[in-house]
């Protein structure tokens, strides 16, 4: 049986997947739906009771009932590239494309329905919460006076996007930043913003997730970094990522976490206390892991690829029903 992977074609952590794919001899077929009409094809016939499916790329055609798993890495939006692109087109072709895909018995990382509840930075918060992961005080508002009388009681604030990345192409990630302790908040009236207790943090953690394996790397910092380098994407700091124990009560609340979210796979992201407290700041649900793996030796990709490799399960009749729980 085959796994799918639908990614853009320069993506070089999928390219680590793949590579422990192909050494397991586990076929694999990889396509962008952004090629859909144009280099990407699709069939699905719904004929006397029975159902046949097949996609094609790239030269290769494979059976939608013969896939094993199905990999929503770094997807194009549906049509992307095509001849006469159109948002009415993309609707179309991502209908076309998830729906046969929903009609396989194939393992999902992660079913799209979990993927998209889990991109809500409000619900994430939440559910971390429930799990008993500790988290920062945080508000999100479109009112200035909200978020005044929130700074009056946590001083010392960061602010970040409630989507994430700008919605630009390539997309661009917007930074988290400190909050100035003369800001007015008037221009919290022209948008939902997010603003959150700063954790005097003593390190970065990033816990991955796949199926039942948990994987986690500190990032100290340094004594001397600047309180304002808040985000560790962009901090000026050369400190390696370690590879480190995960905490039983973080493990347990994780493990919890994923669960309830019904993820296969997560990046979580942590900021470490003086105290040793792991606070949770945000899974992404199809987080970057190469870095990690680059500096740590963390097998992640061979973790991906052999959870991928697992057999489908049986059919019970309802796609929507097999979500990529860990395992």
């Amino acid at each position: 049986m085959t796994v799918l992977i639908l990614t853009g074609e320069e993506d070089v952590t999928a390219d680590m997947v793949v590579l422990h794919l192909n050494a397991a001899s586990v076929p694999v077929v990889r396509l962008d739906p952004a090629d859909l009409t144009s280099g990407v094809a699709l069939s699905g016939e719904f004929a006397h009771g029975s159902f046949r499916g097949r996609l094609s790329a790239g030269g290769r055609t494979v059976s939608v009932s013969d896939l094993r798993s199905v990999w929503v890495r770094r997807p194009g939006v549906p049509a992307g590239r095509a001849a006469h692109a159109s948002a009415w087109l993309s609707q179309e072709a991502a209908q076309a494309l998830y729906g046969l895909l929903r009609s396989s018995a194939a393992r999902w990382m992660n079913h799209p329905d979990a993927a998209q509840r889990a991109r809500h930075k409000p619900w994430q918060l939440r559910l971390a919460q429930r799990c008993g992961l500790p988290v920062p005080a945080t508000l999100i508002t479109t009112l200035p006076q909200a978020a005044r009388e929130f700074a009056a009681r946590f001083p010392d604030l960061v602010v970040k996007p409630v989507s994430g990345a700008h919605p630009q192409e390539p997309p661009r990630a917007v930074p988290t930043s400190r909050v100035a302790p003369d800001a007015d908040f008037t221009a919290v009236a022209f948008g939902p913003t997010l603003l959150q207790r700063r954790i005097a943090k003593r390190a970065d953690i990033r816990l991955t997730a796949v199926g039942g394996t948990l994987l986690a790397a500190r990032k100290a910092t340094p004594a001397d970094a600047h309180p304002d380098e808040v985000d560790v994407r962009f901090a000026s700091s050369d400190t390696p990522w370690l590879a480190v124990p995960v905490p039983p009560r973080v493990e347990a609340a994780v493990r919890d976490y994923l669960v309830q979210a019904e993820l296969a796979y997560g990046a979580f992201d942590f900021a470490e206390d003086a105290d040793g407290t792991w606070w949770f700041l945000e899974c992404n649900q199809s987080g970057q892991f190469g870095f990690v793996e680059v500096e740590t030796g963390q097998p992640i990709a061979r973790s991906i690829a052999d959870w991928l490799a697992l057999p489908a399960p049986e059919d019970s009749g309802s796609s929507d029903d097999r979500h990529g729980t860990p395992a």
